[in-house]
């Protein structure tokens, strides 16, 4: 096999198998070939996880790749014009032998301009920073003393005007450094570490998850054991809440329920578990997969949660699909496949919020920010492939 694409598999496989660094499949990687015309890149809607030497990447020629952030016309686009574009491009790019249409990442020209090995991750440490209102300050403190300084990337609608936005940031660095960034860490979005090998991208990546770790209180957790709830209890929760999202959305949906959780047994014994889950999704991840953030139940009937999703579609925002019932835990309204993932993002989430708490409060993605994501194809395109509902792989 190509060491390039070994050492995609081998970077993606050791860091996608951990919840704490990247949740619901998403992420991504790339690894540049040694003579500097190619790159292979996840697949975009494959988990990191999975991916073989036979399915989950593509290899792309760089110089095309290269030439779509250069290209002024493509800003001049609407974003219902421009990213289609995009994707075309990126897929015209692609030169390898891998059938069934699976596309490159949609953020593969923001890797071409990184280092040859690039891991973008979305760590439940570092989130607690970039969903948090001081967030950008503390970690400025946090990587003070260390030889490499991260570069903060506010956040920016994701795809070609995020990439336009890094290669800017980028320039701006190696200006400043004689050298580009090592780290980047991408408000309300998540982790860019870039390297020259493999084994360096991934001590990198551990270097820091422990900083940015050391300035998080540990989470009090209490034995899910002790208050074990009734098995009629949850049943009745799962037919309030699908009855209720029948009734409000006329889905007829499965109601799956997740117990011992640690995270979302320590957000339910909190006086604030409401308030924290009052705003927005916080990042693209909860809002594709999970319809934004989860719902908060103190009492799991009918005429309730058909209230509050109503409430939801009549604000133009979608209907909850995480629903988290006060002593009961975590249900999840959804199809099969997809199910799994919402509970893995929420369990994530509730954790960012109470982090996010410790750095000035949260700070959620807004109206504008949630339009531009629910009307971008390629997010779509993403939570089709993981529930299955389109041939493309």
């Amino acid at each position: 096999m190509n060491k390039s694409l070994a050492d995609l598999i081998k970077i993606s496989n050791v860091t996608g198998k951990d919840t704490t660094l990247v949740q619901g499949g998403g992420g991504n990687t790339s690894v540049k070939t040694e003579d500097g015309k190619y790159m292979y890149i996840k697949a975009s809607g494959t988990a990191l996880k999975d991916m073989s030497k036979t399915r989950g990447w593509r290899r792309m020629r760089l110089e095309p790749v290269l030439s779509i952030i250069g290209d002024k016309s493509l800003a001049k686009l609407e974003p219902s014009k421009r990213e289609p574009e995009v994707v075309d491009r990126l897929l015209l790019a692609c030169d390898d032998k891998v059938k069934g249409g699976a596309r490159p990442s949609v953020e593969a020209h923001l890797h071409a301009i990184l280092d040859k090995y690039v891991i973008h991750l979305h760590p439940l440490v570092i989130a607690a920073y970039v969903n948090a209102k001081d967030g950008k300050a503390v970690i400025e403190r946090l990587f003070k003393k260390e030889k490499f300084t991260p570069l903060w990337v506010p956040y920016t609608d994701p795809g070609f005007m995020l990439a336009k936005k890094i290669a800017s940031l980028v320039g701006n660095y190696q200006k400043q450094f004689g050298k580009k960034p090592a780290v980047m860490i991408l408000g309300k979005h998540g982790l860019f570490v870039t390297a020259k090998t493999a084994e360096a991208a991934l001590r990198l990546v551990r270097k820091v998850i422990k900083l940015c770790s050391s300035k998080l209180k540990r989470l009090k957790t209490q034995d899910a054991r002790r208050n074990i709830p009734a098995r009629s209890d949850i049943n009745a929760a799962k037919s309030a809440i699908r009855k209720a999202v029948h009734v409000a959305t006329g889905q007829k949906l499965t109601v799956n329920h997740f117990p011992n959780i640690n995270s979302i047994t320590a957000f339910m014994a909190r006086k604030d578990a409401a308030k924290l889950l009052a705003t927005p999704a916080l990042n693209p991840d909860e809002l594709v997969y999970a319809n934004g953030s989860a719902m908060w139940l103190q009492n799991c009937d009918v005429k309730t949660i058909t209230r509050k999703l109503t409430s939801l579609l009549k604000k133009g925002q979608k209907p909850a699909s995480a629903f988290i019932v006060k002593g009961l835990g975590l249900f999840v309204a959804a199809d099969k496949k997809t199910a799994p993932v919402i509970a893995e993002i929420t369990a994530g989430s509730v954790l960012i919020r109470i982090y996010a708490q410790q750095f000035g409060g949260i700070l959620a993605l807004n109206k504008r920010q949630q339009d531009f994501i629910n009307n971008w194809e390629a997010e779509a395109f993403r939570k089709k492939l993981v529930s299955g509902k389109t041939g493309k792989k």
